[in-house]
């Protein structure tokens, strides 16, 4: 389903066929970008440490947190 999701300029995430729409920040549109290029859990938190200088441990949480939304609204499995 997640590849069924349309993001906007605005960060305005729409499913077509189910008709659901989600507002998202940047980092969760760059998790998104990272899952549609076939990227794990594991290589999206060491790519966004890197990229935003963070520490792994930290974003292990909040992808972790994404990721567990992703699955409640079906997108992912």
């Amino acid at each position: 389903m997640l590849n069924q999701l349309i993001i906007d300029e605005n960060n305005m995430g729409y499913v077509p066929s189910i008709g659901t729409s989600f507002q998202l920040n940047d980092t969760a549109k760059e998790i998104i970008e990272y899952l549609k290029n076939g990227d794990d859990k594991d290589t999206i938190i060491k790519k966004l440490s890197q990229k935003h200088n963070q520490n792994e441990n930290e974003v292990f949480i909040d992808v972790t947190d994404f990721l567990t939304k992703l699955k409640i609204y079906g997108l992912i499995k």
